[in-house]
């Protein structure tokens, strides 16, 4: 964000988010309009209307949702996406991961009663940005009018049954609470986009990242595999402390408390995740070494600022955990399983997040 205080230091960055006064930046969040909280995405809410929403959410994202709802999808869309990839002895890595981000994250929002896979192929296109200010003008066309058909095709194949089903029996998910709520079609869409970009895409590039590193470093897979459950959870935090999925977070003053000398002006920041998790103050020596015992002894979450920490910090951390350990203890025991290809990396302006695209896995046929 042009004009913005860069801030690399973590206990600034921890000040920032922590800070009551500041509100929500990046994502176009100066410019939407947050007056109507039922219709507005909760990423963009700010002060007490945050504050409301992300109490009715939060029972979507505790240990246990995520024992008695989500493991068993989880652990079956595993199954069926690694008995494919035993099957065809290759796979996408960032294909059958976001097949399961997709899934998990569906149930969150109440988009199941479509094709998971043929969904995961709309949103992918929908979502897709790293590339797209390489192309020229005529396949910037190109791509505009696929992400257009892509997104009436998501909302007349995924959403629109999922509206209907609920309509005639509403559950316990985000869909039937905006239908009680009287939310438009077009905040409908929109809070199903802001789930799909934070929930599932976010979720594939953390599984295809941490993936890299353990398919590449056999030591690292091998304490990966041999460890417990809070061995492994150390050794994602400590992946995703250098390969933070939001490279940069933003937040700005509110231009109505007189913030900057300039009325209705607002002091922005912009949080540089890589710099701030590479400051030997927090993380403590060689901080650009992969150490998963960095915080043991300590009170301190080994994910640092990954998640982000204030009223905004990301209500799924435990979710994305825990999907990207269940399937990567699964896909690391597929026997004669190896990195075939590494994945392309692009830039996705929109999320602030690199995307790790077409990385290669296969395995023993069988």
């Amino acid at each position: 964000m042009e004009g913005a205080e860069r801030v690399r230091s973590y206990s600034e960055a921890r000040r920032v988010l922590l800070s009551k006064e500041l509100l929500q930046g990046g994502g176009h969040a100066e410019s939407l309009d947050a007056s109507d909280p039922d219709k507005t995405p909760v990423f963009y809410l700010d002060g007490a209307p945050h504050r409301e929403k992300r109490k009715a959410i939060a029972r979507y994202f505790t240990t246990k949702a995520i024992n008695e709802r989500y493991h068993e999808i989880i652990e079956r869309e595993t199954a069926r996406l690694l008995a494919q990839l035993k099957r065809d002895g290759r796979a996408r890595l960032d294909v059958i991961s976001f097949e399961l981000t997709v899934a998990v994250a569906a149930n969150i929002v109440g988009l199941t009663n479509s094709d998971i896979p043929r969904m995961a192929r709309r949103l992918a296109v929908i979502l897709s940005a790293a590339w797209y200010h390489q192309l020229n003008l005529l396949k910037r066309f190109t791509v505009g009018v696929r992400k257009t058909t892509a997104v009436l095709s998501f909302y007349l194949n995924d959403v629109t049954p999922a509206l209907r089903a609920r309509r005639a029996a509403p559950q316990d998910d985000l869909l039937s609470s905006l239908l009680a709520k009287g939310a438009s079609r077009r905040a409908i869409l929109v809070e199903c986009m802001t789930y799909a970009a934070a929930g599932m895409v976010t979720t594939r590039e953390f599984i295809v990242m941490a993936a890299w590193h353990l398919l590449e470093r056999p030591a690292l897979r091998e304490d990966f595999l041999a460890g417990d459950e809070a061995r492994q959870f150390a050794i994602l935090n400590e992946i995703l402390r250098l390969e933070p999925i939001a490279s940069l977070l933003f937040r700005r003053t509110d231009p109505d408390k007189g913030a900057n000398e300039a009325e209705g002006a607002s002091l922005h920041y912009a949080l540089d995740m890589r710099s701030i998790h590479a400051d030997e103050e927090a993380v403590g020596p060689c901080p650009h070494a992969l150490n998963p015992d960095r915080t043991l002894g300590s009170k301190r979450d080994g994910a640092f600022l990954s998640f982000g920490a204030g009223a905004h910090h990301c209500p799924g951390k435990q979710v994305a955990l825990h999907e990207t350990r269940v399937f990567l203890d699964a896909l690391l025991r597929v026997s004669g399983v190896r990195l075939a290809r590494a994945p392309d990396v692009g830039w996705s302006e929109l999320l602030m997040s690199y995307e790790l695209r077409d990385a290669l896995v296969t395995c023993d046929v069988g």
